[in-house]
């Protein structure tokens, strides 16, 4: 009977340890997450102002909302862990559930969005293409805009391109008409900017045959969308097993009441 007992006793622990494990590897899954959103925000929030759209903004929100119910649930996992209650060990295991599910619908419908292009990707490349093109053409070196001029700059220096669809599209800026204007397109669209140098719009001088922006920026976002998929998916398979050690840890407390 006491090797019995020591032999419980002895799993219990080594299965207390494995799930305090899983909540540090949830813990960092989760801030990663958080730093995605957050990084989105800082870093790529100057294409985001871009697309004049609440969308990509919502969705470096919900990223960052998503991580902060992470690591509060890891912190219910470690609670319960430590203190050995059943009935947080039940609010862990419905939380992990709940996120799991969810988790597995936003990578699935990520994937299927990257690869199917169902009637959303056509929605989503209709708005891109126009308020990429609206924005530059209307924004574009006006007064009060500037974070959109340094923008579209970086944009355009950063993907090596030239106007929304084609460097043609400058033509209907309302910059570029200025009289007092002398270029065709804007500095940043020349293959070594300097001051000027958008007075030619010749295919050595400018990101001509390159194609526009707009191509791009749709391919950048997808691909951060199957990443995001990625993500998903994996960090859910890394709950299914935390659920897994939380059940076997629930039945061995149950055990040890009788």
């Amino acid at each position: 009977m006491e090797t019995y007992d020591e032999k419980n006793t002895c799993g219990m622990i080594c299965l207390k340890y494995l799930l305090l494990t899983f909540n540090l590897l949830f813990w960092l899954a989760g801030g990663v997450v958080m730093a995605v959103g957050v990084w989105t925000l800082v870093e790529k929030s100057d294409y985001i102002s871009l697309l004049n759209s609440t969308f990509y903004s919502a969705s470096a929100y919900i990223l960052i909302a998503a991580g902060a119910i992470v690591v509060f649930t890891g912190i219910v996992g470690c609670c319960a862990t430590l203190k050995e209650m059943r009935s947080l060990l039940i609010v862990y295991f419905f939380l992990l559930l709940c996120i799991f599910l969810l988790e597995i619908v936003a990578g699935v419908l990520a994937y299927i969005q990257y690869q199917e292009c169902f009637p959303l990707c056509q929605q989503l490349d209709k708005e891109l293409q126009h308020n990429l093109k609206e924005t530059m053409v209307q924004k574009y070196q006006q007064s009060g805009e500037e974070s959109i001029t340094s923008a579209v700059d970086k944009l355009q220096q950063e993907f090596k391109c030239c106007g929304s669809n084609s460097s043609s599209d400058w033509s209907d800026s309302v910059w570029i008409l200025t009289p007092s204007n002398e270029r065709l397109v804007p500095d940043s669209c020349c293959k070594t900017p300097s001051n000027l140098c958008g007075r030619r719009d010749h295919p050595s001088n400018i990101y001509k045959v390159e194609g526009g922006c707009i191509t791009k920026l749709e391919t950048f976002i997808l691909s951060q969308l199957q990443i995001l998929g990625a993500v998903a998916i994996g960090i859910a398979f890394l709950q299914l097993i935390g659920m897994i050690l939380v059940c076997c840890l629930y039945r061995g407390l149950k055990e040890e009441s009788y």
